[in-house]
């Protein structure tokens, strides 16, 4: 279930649990608030590029963009507190930097982060650099227009800044904060992103309807 409105995958989740036969939801965006399948698939990307390269934990990672409306970087945020050492950049806007629920949830869990501004500083030191999109479709005046975001776009040029094993994840559809020209680069791993998801949602959905250990047999 995909709906505009945050929370309401679960109250309906709750809903249909309650009657004679129980219905299966699974949140496939829940307004800003939530993406947990995004989350999901964000991960196993994450495990795989890192896998040769002590896994996730240590590991650095910048969001960069809406972080306020983004809810793929939400999700993914709650998910890496379970790993160990881990520190989060995000690089935004003032007026679209992440929320202060989220932040007080990762000072509880102990999960180091910093809020920057800079993108280009930020790349030389991390991991992964997770880009997203302006959230427009949330503004309530037309307030996107008035932010300037051309300073959050990942240029060309900084992949000679980007270390050799730092990775470039977006949860898509783009726009102009990420460059067709950096497609070709082996560290922009997307579209093997986007692949992930179907399984990962494939999976999901096999397990669900209790076909996971059928499809292990065959």
């Amino acid at each position: 279930m995909r709906h505009p409105q945050a929370g309401f995958a679960e109250r309906i989740a709750f809903l249909l649990n309650q009657i004679s036969r129980p219905v299966p939801v699974i949140n496939a965006g829940s307004g800003k608030d939530q993406h947990p399948t995004q989350a999901l698939l964000d991960i196993y990307t994450l495990h795989r590029s890192f896998e040769n390269y002590g896994g996730i934990d240590g590991k650095r990672i910048a969001f960069v963009g809406d972080l306020k409306r983004g809810r793929t970087v939400r999700s993914l945020a709650y998910l890496l507190r379970n790993y160990s050492g881990v520190k989060l950049y995000f690089v935004a806007p003032q007026e679209l930097q992440m929320e202060e629920d989220l932040k007080g949830y990762l000072q509880e869990q102990q999960v180091q982060f910093e809020e920057r501004d800079n993108l280009k500083e930020v790349i030389p030191s991390v991991d992964a650099v997770y880009m997203t999109r302006i959230q427009d479709e949330y503004d309530e005046a037309g307030e996107s227009k008035r932010i300037d975001y051309s300073a959050y776009y990942f240029k060309k040029e900084y992949l000679k800044i980007l270390p050799p094993n730092t990775i470039i994840m977006h949860p898509l559809p783009r726009r102009d904060e990420l460059p067709r020209e950096i497609d070709a680069d082996k560290r922009a791993i997307y579209w093997r992103q986007v692949r992930n998801g179907m399984w990962v949602r494939v999976s999901l959905i096999a397990q669900i309807f209790r076909k996971d250990k059928d499809i292990k047999e065959y």
